[in-house]
């Protein structure tokens, strides 16, 4: 396995293999989110009790679990670069940063916007929206340190060591409402026994949750192509590259 991983260390191999990959990301993910909204807006029954704003549960909750997954892989790639000196982990993971943000933003604002009606806030100091609210913060912190400095190694240092620091804060956004007493409703699908809702409203979730995830994976593809580009910006096969594409 290791043999066929070896040549994809190198920047030129990965970046023309992304790239080649990257048609295929954008169809299946277009595909997925419109099978998935449709479906989920369309044709997937109304809560009992909270009616159609539920529907904002296909996007909350896949971004919620996403948000934590992206960290999770980002302060993986952190700690490759931190060990092994892998310089594409470096770059996977300022990649990933910027759309852990979002993700994590997004999860909060339709968090917001789904506790209003059925909390009557849009804001409460809950265990789990506060871990949620330190993790786009951690988020930020990363993006800022790997801005910070003008050596790419230095920064890269200083985002991972927070990245691992910040790794902490994972599990107890999965089991505060466990640990704690919170508003917060429990584990409705991420959990090992069977979901608490009806197959009507899981496969529609099922739908959403992987075309948000290929989504995510098709946009941090992109930036790390691009994070390969400004860091060999230098070597003769991105100026080949430019030259090829006519890019001054």
């Amino acid at each position: 396995m290791w043999k066929w991983l070896h040549p994809y260390a190198n920047p030129e191999v990965s970046y023309h293999f992304i790239g080649k990959l990257l048609p295929w990301l954008a169809k299946i993910t277009m595909t997925l989110l419109a099978i998935g909204m449709v479906w989920a807006l369309v044709f997937a029954p109304a809560d009992y009790q909270q009616g159609d704003s539920f529907r904002i549960f296909y996007i909350h909750v896949p971004t919620a679990i996403l948000s934590m997954s992206i960290y999770l892989a980002m302060a993986s790639a952190a700690f490759c670069s931190l060990v092994w000196q892998f310089r594409l982990a470096d770059a996977s993971a300022a990649a990933m940063a910027p759309v852990g943000a979002v993700i994590t933003a997004i999860a909060l604002f339709t968090g917001a916007a789904w506790g209003k009606p059925m909390w009557g806030t849009w804001w409460i100091w809950d265990a789990r929206l506060t871990s949620e609210l330190v993790l786009l913060f951690l988020y930020l912190g990363v993006i800022a340190l790997h801005n910070a400095f003008e050596d790419k190694n230095l920064a890269g240092k200083a985002a991972g060591i927070l990245s691992l620091v910040g790794v902490v804060n994972i599990p107890i956004i999965k089991y505060s409402v466990e640990w704690w007493n919170t508003l917060h409703q429990g584990a409705t699908v991420s959990k090992m026994s069977a979901p608490s809702m009806s197959m009507e409203m899981f496969w529609p979730f099922v739908i959403c949750f992987l075309a948000i995830a290929m989504l995510v994976t098709f946009v941090i593809s992109i930036r790390f192509r691009t994070e390969i580009l400004a860091r060999n910006s230098m070597r003769p096969w991105v100026r080949e590259l430019i030259t090829a594409e006519g890019i001054k």
